[in-house]
């Protein structure tokens, strides 16, 4: 055969090989940016007491990691496993108790429920697996009408709240540290002057909302139990705001309170982790941004 023909075969089949390489999905990375494996990472959340998965709302491999690693870790946890979400509001605790625990119809729940629009795709099958394994649910998050209450007249817009309502929210007065850089960076997202008045509580209705989800976290806590929370990750990125919260709340209890972080980000080529994503949480799962949405 001749060396022409040698080389236009060569040439053939590193052109077939670029063609069929391996799109993956998303890469794992620990905090400094060295490629990891979900081996590793379900390890590593198997031997804490708390693991704030920070999804992207609208990502599908987000969601079925969440679910893949609630499947995992039931299996090396069983009924110690509790699980939690931002998507869930505190005064929908009754109805989630009232499904995962049998009593009431599935059509029911999801009937009466604040459920967000991707519920059926992205969060069903969390309950559902709750239900099924008779798990705890737990309704971490602030009612969204207290939120905006805080959003619109700051803190000081909760003092007059009765008791019931109070049931429903981190103990008052919040403690709050403005300095933090996730309310810092909502401040910076009104940069025109004429908007500054929408972003002057901003970062404190996204702090009550932290606050709320770190308290009913710490409140639900187990000792040699393990808590998995699926929230947004800029809830738990840097490990501030939920995170924060938690810990601080975490303080008093009788027991060392770990903490794992998961968050997820989106690259055009995931294949070398970009720096601002350095450190934002103790896995990294970088997704390639041409990935589907689920809304």
């Amino acid at each position: 055969m001749k060396l022409k023909s040698i080389l236009l075969i060569a040439m053939g089949m590193l052109l077939s090989a670029s063609l069929w390489a391996d799109k993956p999905a998303y890469v794992i990375y620990n905090s400094k940016g060295k490629k990891s494996s979900y081996k590793e990472l379900l390890k590593d959340a198997g031997n804490v007491q708390v693991v704030f998965f920070g999804e992207l709302h609208d990502n599908p491999i987000s969601h079925w990691l969440e679910f893949e690693l609630t499947r995992d870790l039931f299996a090396a946890k069983q009924e110690k496993l509790v699980l939690g979400a931002e998507m869930f509001e505190r005064d929908n605790q009754l109805l989630l108790d009232e499904y995962t625990r049998g009593f009431i119809r599935k059509k029911d729940f999801e009937k009466e429920a604040k459920l967000w629009s991707n519920y059926s795709t992205d969060y069903a099958p969390l309950v559902n697996f709750a239900q099924e394994h008779h798990l705890r649910f737990v309704a971490t998050n602030i009612p969204r009408r207290y939120a905006a209450v805080v959003n619109l007249k700051g803190f000081e817009g909760l003092d007059s709240i009765n008791a019931y309502q109070r049931a429903m929210i981190a103990p008052l007065p919040i403690k709050y540290d403005s300095t933090m850089h996730c309310y810092q960076a909502m401040k910076g997202m009104f940069q025109d002057g004429s908007q500054m008045h929408q972003a002057m509580h901003l970062p404190e209705a996204q702090a009550i909302k932290d606050a709320t989800m770190g308290y009913f976290i710490f409140k639900n806590l187990e000792e040699n139990g393990l808590f998995l929370h699926v929230n947004g990750a800029y809830h738990s990125d840097d490990h501030e705001g939920t995170v924060w919260y938690l810990k601080d709340y975490a303080r008093i209890f009788p027991f060392e309170t770990n903490v794992l972080t998961i968050t997820c980000v989106e690259q055009d080529d995931p294949e070398e982790l970009a720096e601002e994503s350095l450190g934002k949480a103790d896995y990294i799962v970088c997704i390639p941004s041409s990935m589907t949405k689920t809304q």
